[in-house]
């Protein structure tokens, strides 16, 4: 059976179509989210300071506490394999700015037991709070309207979004949120 060449031809255009429409989305939708990073401050919604999450050792991590000095809030998962791999870069950015009043909290829009295992293996200096798959709710609140992970807010000792990041981290864009946000 030989191939029809307009059926061909078809195929190949609508592909192309198709490739074109999800990269102008794209942009689209980077421009409009901010995916690289929001460049100034936007009033937090009041509700994120009035989390509580329980922390996967026990114990509770009470957002209200965080306010007032720069933090860096990160959405991830267990499963989200970008997530995992900035996991170091978090850990290492909470030891070198902690002295500079910067705290991390890494949210987990994840199950319980696996968040718990994996902290077990990999101990981390910054707070960890379980927050369900109801995470994903809280961070299209903070401008996550995809929904996606990992992401991460920034806020300013007046409690203020600074930065938002949908993505994986860059050292860079934690080098300039420490140069930006004091």
């Amino acid at each position: 059976m030989t191939a029809n060449p307009r059926r061909t031809w078809l195929l190949g255009a609508a592909t192309a179509a198709a490739a074109a429409g999800a990269a102008f989305g794209w942009w689209r939708f980077s421009a409009r989210t901010g995916h690289a990073q929001a460049a100034a401050s936007e009033a937090a919604p009041t509700g994120v300071w009035a989390q509580r999450f329980e922390r996967p050792a026990g114990g509770e991590l009470v957002m209200a506490e965080m306010r007032g000095q720069p933090l860096l809030l990160n959405f991830w998962a267990t499963w989200c394999a970008p997530c995992i791999a900035e996991m170091p870069m978090l850990d290492a950015f909470q030891r070198d700015q902690a002295a500079k009043g910067w705290q991390v909290v890494g949210l987990a829009v994840d199950n319980a037991d696996p968040v718990r295992e994996f902290v077990a293996k990999r101990p981390l200096g910054f707070a960890i709070g379980l927050v369900g798959f109801a995470g994903a709710d809280l961070a299209r609140e903070l401008g996550n309207s995809a929904g996606a992970l990992p992401f991460s807010v920034v806020f300013d000792r007046q409690g203020n979004i600074a930065h938002k990041k949908l993505g994986a981290l860059k050292p860079e864009d934690l080098a300039s949120w420490a140069k930006s946000v004091t």
